[in-house]
């Protein structure tokens, strides 16, 4: 069942599709795609700014750096000495990390990330491909949720197909236990379980469920993350699925 999930996008389609990611993620700013946002635990880098963790350090959100930088040592790029030899992040705090800005490592993790757009985008799409045809997880295992995710995907092409990935790339896939507040959690999997099954207009339908269920998120986080302060901005991004939001 998972490997009918169509269309397929192309390579015009696909850089369309990563400079979307890098408006909603870094307002197309170069500067930006090295960054330690206020209030989180860790940098964030990239056109779809991947977590990166410290060595042992734990958090309830899925670490993506270190494998897009395996993805691009598999594509042949270069990456600098001291990332092949450890993949953790070396900044103790945010202030560390900002007072690090004009030092080396800095420079060479700036310049890989503004040098790979293109492969990052490639990663992410990738990851979704990887969600969408694998048949162990209940994206393939159940008919309704295959079924609106199917549906999701054709739907006014390419904005369905966007609406999928970038939204698996923003707040994950949902079948992690660990991304969870209060047993409830906000990836995917959670966002087409809200949807209804039938659906006349499903990408309108999943950005209204989309938007459900990052308001519940917010309610149900910790009062000390202070979500409530990136709801408007989420949902701001969820609109710029739908066809009229965005040329």
């Amino acid at each position: 069942m998972a490997g009918d999930l169509q269309p397929v996008l192309d390579q015009q389609q696909v850089r369309w599709l990563g400079d979307r990611i890098y408006q909603n993620e870094c307002n197309s700013r170069p500067e930006c795609l090295v960054a330690w946002n206020a209030g989180e635990e860790f940098p964030s880098l990239g056109i779809g700014h991947f977590i990166w963790y410290r060595s042992g350090q734990t958090a309830p959100f899925v670490e993506t750096f270190p494998e897009l930088l395996k993805y691009l040592q598999q594509a042949g790029v270069a990456i600098p000495a001291w990332l092949q030899q450890d993949h953790s992040q070396p900044w103790p705090d945010r202030g560390a990390f900002l007072a690090a800005v004009n030092e080396m490592h800095m420079r060479e993790l700036r310049g890989l990330l503004e040098q790979t757009r293109d492969l990052q985008t490639a990663f992410i799409v990738q990851r979704f491909d990887r969600l969408a045809h694998d048949t162990g997880n209940p994206f393939a295992t159940s008919a309704d949720i295959h079924g609106k995710l199917q549906a999701v995907a054709t739907a006014q092409i390419p904005y369905g197909l966007y609406a999928l990935i970038d939204y698996v790339h923003f707040k994950g896939e949902g079948t992690s236990v660990s991304e969870r507040y209060q047993g409830q959690g906000w990836g995917l999997l959670q966002v087409l379980e809200h949807m209804p099954l039938q659906s006349h207009d499903p990408l309108q339908d999943f950005v209204t469920s989309a938007g459900y269920i990052l308001t519940q998120r917010v309610a149900n986080a910790p009062a000390e993350r202070r979500e409530q302060r990136w709801l408007a901005g989420w949902q701001h991004r969820l609109q710029t699925y739908l066809p009229k939001a965005r040329p």
